[in-house]
């Protein structure tokens, strides 16, 4: 009896899910309920995918998209586009539009759609194609119905489900069908599932899930990724194939010897002139990490980065002989490159794949497939890690950055694939700086100081290295310091101290005026260099926790000489704010009658925090955005 009523509930959700489509007839924006035009600049009236896996090297992708379009915001929402390649074939394509009304005003068809290449002009060569819609519409709001289908030899990447689509859209019904008629073992990673309408179920050795009646979601920053609280679903097979290459991967293990096997092994072959090369260049030196040093530099000068992502190519890196020939290659050949260089002196290396990106995201513990978007190498090194950004000539040897930093990461060995953690630099993100800074009677200052910068402070500032005396200019007048009107740079000296990741910057600077004079006071805003200015937004019901991307320690120093003829009136009694989020501390104190010293400390603490401590941070923040303006009265003689 129990099974029979599974079966009748399966039965029903499937009708349901196939005669939802054709019971929306009238496309009428009309007819939206109001709770899901709430906040909403677009819906998801219907999507419905589809993905068909025919056998281990075959699959077949299916979908229908209905999205109503309130406003030139709502547009990107239609997603009316499709990815293609060489091991992809598009066999269906169309566009419907429909006015407000729900009356039909156009009709596409595949040859229609823009057709165009989809890289950027960083690629070599690439097979990656994009066919999209573009339309214009003549009023708002209007509706869209696309449909595609495509058929793939690929099977290494089942499309994932996340059927919220972003800030500001809401959702009618999303609906995601996984057919697998020859029962292939496949395991499914379900996220953030809770509190959603979300039903789901198996059949025919697939499964089934739908969202319905979404509301809009509205923005909130300082909080965590869209896809870290809103439902996403991940398939991964565990027999698949990629571009003809058929692989099997139950966990990270076996998932490295594969790729290992099938991309990685028999790469590395070097000339005999480069290999003598390389010889001459680590002659003498016996620390290992001294010799990797060597030869990471000697590949930042040889070579440059492209991208190159035909076929294969899309994972297999192209062999290190290649690359020394040409002089160039993208993360998967210069790693390989570095790799193989590595060999000739008898050190180990390994490709390492991960996610890339300022936001840190982690390689599913729990989920192995293949995913990441970008490739670095590591050396093991008696417990202390190397670690390479082979693509960059700029970076310092074994500095990652906030690119590659603090996350989860594969490294791919011959014996499989291993999960670590790349290094963090949480505790070491530090910025000092010492100024003098003298004022005149006229109003205006002159101001010597010297800033070093260290960690994520030193990544954020040792590209500067390079620039032109006008992009200086541009870079400090406009983003430093933009809150101080009529300064002018007189003169700059930088230092790039890639060994100790220092990163010093002398500079002598004016501001014009600066203070505010009457005829009895001289009124000055004491934080001339260093002043948080801006304050996160007010929210009157949080529903995101707060988060905290990047740890970091400000430390300032200000010797301010008073100007010819005044007096300092009174100076403010010491400023601590202690935290869980951070620390701030200033003091102002008198050297003597003719100069102040100016010391303030501020550093924030990275990290996920409730949602209710989101109003303490802003007022945190907030004091110290007032206290960095506070201003000092001197008195006329």
């Amino acid at each position: 009896m129990k099974n029979l009523s599974r079966t009748f509930a399966i039965v029903a959700l499937f009708f349901s899910l196939s005669t939802f489509s054709q019971e929306l007839t009238n496309f009428s924006s009309l007819l939206i309920s109001k709770e899901l035009k709430e906040n909403a600049n677009a819906i998801v009236r219907l999507s419905e995918k589809t993905i068909e896996i025919k056998n281990v090297d075959k699959l077949i992708v299916k979908e229908k998209r209905i999205v109503t379009v309130f406003n030139e915001l709502g547009k990107k929402h239609i997603k009316a586009y499709q990815h293609y390649n060489n091991d992809t074939r598009i066999t269906k394509l169309t566009a419907t539009i429909f006015d407000v009304f729900g009356k039909k005003t156009k009709k596409y068809t595949k040859s229609d759609f823009e057709d165009v290449s989809a890289v950027d002009g960083g690629t070599l060569y690439s097979d990656a194609r994009l066919v999209y819609l573009e339309h214009t519409p003549s009023s708002y709001p209007y509706t869209v119905v696309f449909e595609s289908e495509y058929k793939n030899n690929t099977t290494a990447f089942i499309p994932q489900w996340f059927p919220m689509e972003g800030y500001n859209v809401s959702v009618e019904k999303s609906t995601y069908t996984l057919v697998n008629p020859l029962n292939i073992e496949y395991r499914k990673r379900e996220l953030n599932f809770e509190g959603y309408l979300i039903e789901q179920s198996t059949i025919n050795s697939g499964l089934i899930y739908q969202l319905t009646n979404q509301p809009a979601v509205k923005y909130e920053s300082n909080t965590i990724r869209f896809n870290e609280f809103t439902p996403n679903l991940s398939i991964a097979l565990n027999l698949f194939a990629y571009k003809g290459i058929k692989g099997a991967a139950k966990d990270w293990k076996e998932l490295g010897i594969w790729e290992y096997n099938t991309f990685y092994k028999n790469t590395d072959q070097i000339s005999e002139s480069t290999k003598s090369k390389i010889l001459t260049l680590t002659k003498g030196i016996n620390d290992p990490k001294e010799k990797v040093k060597v030869i990471y530099e000697f590949v930042q000068n040889k070579t440059r980065y492209i991208n190159v992502s035909i076929g294969i190519g899309g994972l297999r890196p192209m062999k290190a002989s290649y690359v020394d020939k040409v002089g160039y290659g993208d993360c998967k050949g210069l790693t390989n490159y570095t790799r193989s260089l590595l060999k000739v002196v008898g050190i180990d290396s390994y490709f390492t794949e991960l996610f890339a990106g300022k936001q840190k995201e982690n390689m599913g513990y729990s989920f192995p497939k293949i995913e990441g978007n970008h490739v670095i190498l590591n050396i093991p090194n008696n417990g202390k890690d190397i670690w390479l950004e082979c693509t960059s000539q700029t970076n310092p040897f074994g500095f990652l950055g906030d690119f590659t930093d603090d996350r989860d990461v594969l490294v791919i060995t011959p014996k499989g694939g291993i999960l670590k953690r790349t290094p963090s630099y949480k505790d070491t993100s530090l910025q000092i700086i010492k100024a003098d800074i003298k004022l005149k009677v006229s109003g205006a200052l002159n101001a010597s100081l010297l800033r070093k910068s260290y960690g994520i402070q030193y990544d954020n500032k040792f590209h500067i290295e390079n620039y032109t005396p006008k992009e200086l200019e541009k870079y400090y007048k406009s983003y430093v310091w933009d809150y101080n009107n009529n300064l002018e740079l007189n003169k700059t000296s930088i230092t790039n101290n890639k060994d100790d990741l220092e990163f010093t910057e002398k500079i002598e600077l004016s501001v014009n005026e600066f203070a505010t004079i009457s005829n009895t006071n001289y009124l000055f805003r004491v934080n001339l260099l260093n002043r948080t200015t801006h304050i996160p937004k007010r929210y009157r019901k949080r529903k995101r926790p707060l988060k905290i991307d990047r740890s970091f320690i400000d430390k300032d120093e200000y010797t301010i000489k008073l100007p010819t003829g005044y007096n300092i009136s009174t100076l403010p009694n010491i400023k601590e704010i202690k935290t869980k989020f951070g620390i701030y501390k200033v003091t102002i104190e008198k050297i003597n009658d003719r100069s102040i010293i100016y010391k303030r400390e501020f550093s924030l603490q990275e990290g996920v925090y409730p949602k209710e401590d989101y109003k303490p941070y802003r007022k945190f923040i907030k004091s110290i955005a007032k206290y960095d303006n506070l201003r000092i009265e001197l008195i006329k003689q």
